[in-house]
């Protein structure tokens, strides 16, 4: 059995028709981990059954934990797994979304190389989601070379094991709301860096329900974004 303590964290937002699936998918990933670790998913702000449904999987899986008190928004209720994770004194929090999207058999690759790496991300090399959700991708990891002068193939994945001691060193630096941790955290490790690597994953279609973001919402955050980009590009000059 593993000594280090792992938590697998989701956040989930109407995920009615996958959350049963994808817990049963992923929760075998715990096993041979050290006793401590957990399977956190963070539900708030559903309006269909998807607390109902795991309030009744936490009675089928004993290191199942739902936060219930964070916010709606996706890029918030990441943020609060990983401090979670971090308060709970986790060695390595992988976070993954709760759409059945990814894959668990490749978990396995990522845990393997944890000793090698700070940061181990998932490069979506092949999306089956999208040819437009694929070019907002491409912009970003454009808009982040332009900001940060990071090289990054892909900025997003929802697919990333991290330590929680390196992972501690940056999310202070990120607003409780902010919607977009991943990217930032990314271009933290890569700015700094840390020793991240990019490994190929399966990027499947949703397995079921309909995606929260849409083409407004995206246009909206990106927007916003480039803001934000700013603020970090000046607040990262002042401590290189």
């Amino acid at each position: 059995m593993d000594s280090e303590t792992l938590y697998l964290v989701m956040p989930a937002y109407n995920e009615e028709d996958n959350i049963v699936n994808v817990v049963r998918e992923w929760y075998p990933i715990l096993s041979g981990k050290a006793k401590a670790s957990k399977f956190v998913i963070a539900d708030c702000g559903s309006t269909d059954r998807t607390h109902d449904r795991l309030l009744e999987l936490s009675e089928q899986y004993p290191a199942l934990e739902i936060l219930s008190d964070t916010k709606k928004e996706h890029g918030p209720k990441v943020l609060a797994l990983y401090r979670y994770a971090i308060q709970m004194g986790a060695d390595y929090v992988f976070q993954t979304d709760s759409d059945g999207q990814t894959d668990p058999a490749e978990f396995a690759k990522f845990w393997e190389m944890r000793h090698e790496y700070d940061a181990i991300c998932g490069n979506r090399t092949h999306r089956q989601d999208g040819k437009d959700r694929a070019l907002v991708e491409h912009t970003v990891c454009f808009l982040l070379r332009l900001f940060f002068g990071v090289k990054i193939p892909d900025a997003n994945a929802p697919f990333r094991l991290m330590k929680t001691s390196v992972l501690n060193k940056y999310i202070g630096r990120l607003p409780q709301d902010y919607h977009l941790p991943n990217i930032m955290l990314t271009v933290y490790f890569k700015y700094y860096k840390e020793r991240i690597a990019f490994s190929e994953i399966t990027f499947r279609p949703r397995q079921g329900g309909v995606n929260s973001i849409d083409f407004a919402k995206i246009a909206k955050i990106g927007w916003k974004a480039q803001k934000d980009f700013r603020s970090f590009r000046k607040e990262m000059k002042k401590n290189p």
